[in-house]
């Protein structure tokens, strides 16, 4: 199973929304990093899934194993950023 996790800055804050087809699984907010959100997000998936699609603001980072976010969170959380900032430079009213 593929899942998607949302993660959105509001403020000083950080808060996520794990969905499978459209259908929010749970959610948080009020968390202090991106690190933290991503952790809080995939230590609750249910046992079948195998794979996440992270979204930063709405803008998709990657499609990752589980196994590779685990080993490489500080990676993945850096290249949501940076993906996100990019897009962010090439469209300012988005």
């Amino acid at each position: 199973m593929l899942v998607r996790i949302d993660l959105d800055r509001q403020g000083d804050e950080f808060g996520y929304r794990v969905s499978e087809e459209s259908e929010t699984l749970y959610a948080d907010d009020g968390l202090a990093s991106l690190a933290e959100c991503l952790i809080a997000a995939v230590e609750g998936l249910p046992s079948g899934v195998l794979a996440a699609e992270i979204w930063f603001d709405r803008v998709v980072s990657g499609t990752y194993p589980l196994q590779v976010i685990a080993m490489n969170l500080d990676q993945v959380v850096q290249h949501a950023l940076n993906t996100t900032a990019m897009i962010d430079e090439l469209m300012p009213d988005r």
